[in-house]
C-alpha cells in the first residue's frame, strides 16, 4: 500500500492525526492492532483525564466536538431521564475524576462516526488489527513499515512520504533506529528536581488492566484465580498495607490512607462536581471512575450503576513491558493481578456492615468488547520516547519550581494541555510523584527527533522526560499532540518543506501555526493558576 500519510496506532493520538491530515485533504492508511479504536479512552478503557477548565477552553475544536459527540449520543440512544436529558454538561457516569465519564462503546462509536465519510471515499483505509512488525529506511528518512495481522500472521507493508508512530509503546523507535529513551532520565542530564541522580532506564510506571463492574442481586462468584494466593499476600514496601486492601499511598501526601467502596449509592448523579483541583476522587472507589449512574436514566433501564476499575490496587509494577525479553510474561501477570483484585472484591474485600465480600459483583466484559472481562489492552501509561530537538522537563512547569510566572511559554507551540505531574509506582520500586503543574504549551521541538526527518510521535512518545510524561500523558493532550502531528505532516507535504525547517523557519513556523489556530487548536492559555 502506499499513502500520503501512514499512521500507525490507532489511539486518540492516532485518530486526531488522521483527522487533521484528511481535513487538509490528504490520503491516510491507519492501522491498530486491537478490535477497537480508540486506545487508552476505548480499548484500554481508560474514562478521560481531563482538567478542571475543559468545559471552557484548554483543549482543541476537535476534541471538544469529541466530547460533544459522546453527551450527543447518550442524549439520542439512551433513556435519560428528563432532568439528565437536559444538563448541558452531562457526566453519564457521573464519575468524580472527569466531568465526561462513559461507557467505552459509546466512545467507539463517536470516532468511528467522525472517520465514517474519510473511509466511505477511501482517502481513509483503516488495516485492522495489526501492528508493525519491521521497518524499512534510507539514511535519515523512513521508507516503509511492515505491519502484521495479529491472528494470521499475514503481512502487509506501507509506504508514505510521512510516518506518524502513534502506538502506545513508540513501536515504530526501535524499529526505524529513531533515537530514543525510556523510564528515568538522571538529573544530571535533565536538572529536574524529582528525577534521580543516575539514569533508570527500564524504571517505567506501572501498567494496569482495567476492567467494568455491576452488583446485582445473587452469587456471581466464579472460580478462584491460580495465582491468587499470590496476589492476596503481595505487599508493597511503600502500601502501608496489602495491595488487596482498601489501603493505598495518597499520591500527593504519600500517606497510606482508606478508600471506601460502597455500590449503588443513592447519590444524585447531577449533583456530583468533578474537579481534580479540589480532590482527586478516588476517595469512594465506586464513584470514582464510574460510567453509568443509574439514576440518570429511567427506572429500570439499569439494575445497577457501572464502575471502571482502574485503582491503585491493579497497578503492576513488577517489570516493564518495553524492551525487555520477558515484556508479555509481565502483561500475563498484569491480567492476573486484575482477576485476584475482582475475586478478592467478590470473596474478601471487607464491607461497611463488617462481613466480607460482595458477591453481587458482575464482570462487564460485554461493555469492553472482551469475553474474560478485562480491557482489550493494558492501560500504558510510559512510552518510549523520542530525543527530540526539544526535550520538556519538569523546570519547564513544575508549580515549585515556576511558582506565579506559569509554566515556560514556547514560541513554538502547536497546542496546549494541562494536567498535574501524575506518575504511578514505578518497576523500580518507587512511590507516586505528584507533583503541581502549571497549565502548559506542547512546543513543535518536543516533536521533531533529532535526526530522523519524516518520522512524527503522535502519542506520548514526543520528547518529554519521565517526569513530565506524567502530565502530557493524558486523553486530550495526547489528542492535540496526534493533530498537530497529523497537520505538520500535511503542511510539510503541501509546501515542500521538513518539519524541522517549519520549526527554524520563522515564517513557516507562524504560517503553519495560523492553520493550527484556525482548525481550533488553542496555543497558549489565559492567566489562570496550576494545581
Amino acid at each position: 500500500m502506499q499513502t500520503d500519510l501512514l499512521i500507525v496506532g490507532g489511539g486518540l493520538g492516532g485518530i486526531a492525526a488522521a483527522l487533521a491530515a484528511l481535513r487538509a485533504g490528504r490520503s491516510v492508511v491507519l492501522t491498530e492492532e486491537f478490535d477497537w479504536l480508540g486506545g487508552q479512552l476505548t480499548s484500554q478503557a481508560v474514562p478521560p483525564d481531563e482538567h478542571s477548565w475543559v468545559e471552557q477552553f484548554g483543549i482543541t475544536a476537535s476534541y471538544r466536538a469529541l466530547r460533544e459527540g459522546i453527551r450527543d449520543y447518550y442524549r439520542r440512544h439512551y433513556p435519560l431521564t428528563s432532568a439528565s436529558r437536559a444538563a448541558v454538561q452531562l457526566n453519564p457516569g457521573a464519575g468524580y475524576v472527569s466531568k465526561l465519564c462513559h461507557e467505552p462503546r459509546v466512545a467507539l462509536a463517536v470516532l468511528e462516526g467522525m472517520l465514517a465519510p474519510y473511509r466511505a471515499s477511501r482517502r481513509l483505509q483503516v488495516v485492522q488489527p495489526f501492528r508493525p512488525v519491521a521497518a524499512e529506511t534510507d539514511g535519515d528518512r523512513v521508507s516503509a513499515v511492515t505491519v502484521q495481522h495479529r491472528v494470521t500472521d499475514d503481512q502487509l507493508t506501507i509506504t508514505a512520504p510521512y510516518i506518524l508512530d502513534a502506538t502506545e509503546t513508540g513501536e515504530l523507535l526501535p524499529l526505524t533506529g529513531t533515537e530514543y529513551v525510556t523510564g528515568f532520565e538522571a538529573q544530571s542530564d535533565t536538572g529536574e528536581p524529582s528525577a534521580p541522580a543516575e539514569a533508570q532506564p527500564f524504571n517505567m510506571q506501572a501498567v494496569s488492566y482495567c476492567f467494568a463492574i455491576d452488583h446485582v442481586d445473587g452469587d456471581h462468584v466464579g472460580d478462584k484465580p491460580a495465582n491468587y494466593a499470590f496476589w492476596r499476600n503481595y505487599q508493597p514496601s511503600f502500601w502501608g498495607d496489602r495491595l488487596l486492601s482498601w489501603t493505598a499511598p495518597n499520591p500527593r501526601t504519600l500517606q497510606a490512607s482508606e478508600r471506601t467502596f460502597t455500590p449503588n449509592p443513592d447519590d444524585d448523579p447531577l449533583a456530583v462536581v468533578a474537579d481534580q483541583r479540589r480532590t482527586g476522587g478516588d476517595t469512594n472507589l465506586w464513584t470514582f471512575r464510574r460510567i453509568a449512574a443509574r439514576r440518570h436514566f429511567e427506572p429500570g433501564a439499569y439494575d445497577s450503576d457501572i464502575c471502571l476499575v482502574n485503582w491503585p490496587m491493579i497497578d503492576y509494577f513488577e517489570g516493564p513491558v518495553i524492551d525487555v525479553p520477558d515484556a508479555a510474561k509481565h502483561l500475563t501477570a498484569a491480567k492476573e493481578l486484575s482477576q485476584a483484585v475482582f475475586y478478592w472484591l467478590q470473596t474478601e474485600a471487607p464491607r461497611p456492615d463488617g462481613g466480607a465480600g460482595f458477591p453481587g459483583l458482575r464482570l462487564r466484559g460485554d461493555l469492553l468488547g472482551t469475553t474474560d472481562g478485562l480491557a482489550q489492552a493494558p492501560y500504558i501509561r510510559e512510552s518510549r520516547r523520542i530525543k527530540a530537538e526539544y526535550t520538556i522537563v519538569e523546570q519547564d512547569l513544575s508549580v515549585a519550581v515556576r511558582g506565579d510566572r506559569g509554566a515556560v511559554e514556547y514560541d513554538d507551540s502547536v497546542g496546549i494541555g494541562m494536567y498535574r505531574i501524575d506518575l504511578h509506582p514505578s518497576t523500580g520500586g518507587d512511590n507516586y510523584i505528584d507533583v503541581a503543574s502549571s497549565p502548559f504549551r506542547i512546543p513543535l521541538g518536543a516533536l521533531i527527533p533529532r535526526r530522523v526527518e519524516n518520522l512524527l510521535p503522535a502519542n506520548k512518545n514526543l520528547g518529554t522526560t519521565h517526569i513530565t510524561n506524567g502530565c502530557y500523558r493524558l486523553h486530550p493532550v495526547e489528542w492535540n499532540i496526534g493533530e498537530a502531528a497529523g497537520a505538520l505532516a500535511a503542511f510539510c507535504l503541501d509546501r515542500g518543506v521538513s518539519p524541522r525547517a517549519v520549526r527554524n523557519t520563522p515564517a513557516l513556523l507562524g504560517d503553519f501555526q495560523s492553520q493550527l489556530v484556525a482548525q481550533g487548536i488553542e496555543l497558549g492559555w489565559p492567566a489562570i493558576e496550576g494545581y
